[in-house]
């Protein structure tokens, strides 16, 4: 007996030093895995439809004929167009023996926008651009370069007769590397331009360096440069950089173009087994798709400081990564959900932007292609929106693992897939605000393609209303956004010209 009680005492104390030490052995269960990735423990409570009303309306609607053909009918001609479009002088700028190099972090989208910038400050500069220097994403530790991603030649070439550009800096300058620049304070970096710099900033603050060592490294960049007070050449100059001159590597462009081309056909691989049933043998007409753009990763759940229905486990894992990643320094925080649903600060989950879809008029036979890295909560927080349109797909769905394998691991070339695709859609849709929101905004009002923009307030709102039917929100929301679907918006002092390229970029027809 007092062997038996012994033993069994041994037994509580190994147990409990298990217990223990789980969260040593195994930490990434309990704490954030990396950035890219969700904690385990917040993931195993799968969550519930917030929204089940709804969802049974929007199951059981009926959607009239009309509604659905103007829908999917492009935009009509708005009375602008391109004014940035490639010369066709093939007259090269005067050499510049004064070279300019910029270090851009963030991802696709911003280090897009880093690139137009620098080509705009080197012209301002007259100084010669070296290929920019893209640092390593510390969200999702993608170390692709610039020429893994984009079109090199392309861009070089597009831009010959503006500004000179080169991929590697001359011999006389080869010391002037990312690693030269972090070892030590230089004379020849400057990290002091202000956010939106003008270009007279870097008239009195760059170009003595470039004078005195012929070459400056600007770092940081992103958003170094001013939206306002430009001149006419050098805000198109900008715009032709991030339409026509950016343009992805080949390899990128072949995957999106089969993607595209298996989303519009009605047998094509990736189709699931309910288009196959519900395609009529005889129609073989090319199939129109909405891009969907579902930006419901974990740092833009916990950032946005919003409840998103996973109970207790859910809203620990998530301050608890807010606190790891941001030491407390996420404003929305201090506001309750509500605030924070009514100010429209909320990023749409896969079941709202699911219901935004079936109240503006797409249906069950809707081809929807799914933009998206790693959605927060995985299949279980995507079910609802699946459940209301089955064709949709992504990918991996539509592509082979030898096909992805370029891009595996990738996130700039994932992303770069998905862009390329959305581009290509008949309409675009975003759930909430960023930068490939505003990448793809910007790109698509210039090319003139439907664009839906969410009414995040609206929204918010009718979301809150527990007791509301369905013919309510959806008259609600289509009422809510008439005027949402691509419309021509003209820029504002401060905002970005890469977003609203009318007027400095377009001209009226």
């Amino acid at each position: 007996m007092v062997m038996d009680w012994r033993e069994a005492r041994r037994g509580c104390a190994a147990a409990a030093a298990m217990v223990i030490l789980f969260p040593v052995i195994f930490p990434a269960l309990f704490s954030p895995m990396g950035f890219a990735y969700p904690s385990a423990f917040s993931e195993w409570n799968a969550p519930k439809p917030r929204h089940l009303p709804l969802l049974k309306g929007a199951l059981q609607r009926e959607i009239p004929n009309l509604q659905t053909s103007d829908l999917w009918s492009p935009l009509a001609n708005q009375g602008w167009k391109p004014c940035s479009k490639p010369s066709s002088s093939s007259g090269l700028p005067m050499k510049s023996e004064v070279y300019i190099q910029v270090f851009l972090d963030g991802g696709l989208n911003q280090q897009r926008m880093g690139i137009c910038d620098a080509v705009a400050v080197a012209k301002i500069l007259n100084a010669t651009l070296i290929i920019p220097h893209l640092e390593v994403n510390p969200v999702w530790q993608d170390s692709s370069s610039f020429d893994e991603i984009f079109d090199v030649d392309h861009f070089i070439d597009t831009l010959k007769g503006e500004v000179s550009i080169v991929k590697e800096p001359p011999k006389e300058y080869s010391w002037s590397t990312r690693e030269y620049y972090a070892t030590a304070i230089r004379a020849t970096r400057i990290k002091t331009a202000p956010v939106h710099a003008s270009a007279n900033w870097y008239l009195d603050n760059v170009q003595p360096v470039l004078q005195s060592y012929g070459i400056a490294a600007i770092s940081p960049f992103s958003h170094r440069l001013a939206f306002d007070n430009m001149p006419v050449e050098i805000q198109r100059l900008r715009c032709k950089v991030n339409f026509h001159a950016l343009i992805f590597v080949p390899h990128v462009r072949a995957l999106g173009d089969a993607l595209v081309n298996r989303l519009r056909s009605p047998y094509g691989k990736g189709a699931t087994q309910y288009l196959q049933e519900t395609t009529d043998s005889k129609d073989k007409q090319a199939r129109k798709f909405v891009a969907l753009h579902l930006r419901f990763d974990k740092d833009m759940a916990a950032h946005s400081a919003c409840d998103f229905g996973g109970g207790k486990a859910e809203k620990l894992a998530l301050a608890k990564y807010r606190q790891v990643l941001w030491q407390g320094r996420v404003l929305n925080s201090q506001f309750t959900d509500e605030e924070l649903r009514n100010q429209g600060r909320c990023p749409l989950t896969p079941e709202e932007i699911g219901l935004l879809l079936a109240a503006l008029g797409f249906d069950n036979n809707t081809r929807l292609y799914l933009a998206s890295h790693k959605v927060y909560g995985g299949e279980a927080r995507i079910s609802s929106l699946r459940g209301l349109f089955p064709l949709m797909e992504d990918k991996k769905s539509l592509a082979s693992a030898d096909e992805r394998a370029k891009i595996k691991g990738k996130a700039s070339l994932l992303a770069a897939v998905d862009y390329y695709v959305s581009m290509h859609s008949d309409v675009f849709i975003s759930a909430s605000p960023g930068n490939m929101h505003n990448a793809l905004v910007g790109h698509r009002t210039y090319e003139n393609l439907k664009t839906i923009r969410p009414n995040m307030a609206l929204l918010g709102q009718l979301f809150l209303n527990k007791s509301m039917g369905w013919s309510e929100f959806e008259e609600a929301v289509l009422e809510g956004h008439k005027n949402r679907q691509g419309q021509i918006r003209l820029r504002k002092p401060k905002q970005s010209i890469y977003t609203y390229p009318a007027t400095d970029c377009m001209c009226q027809t």
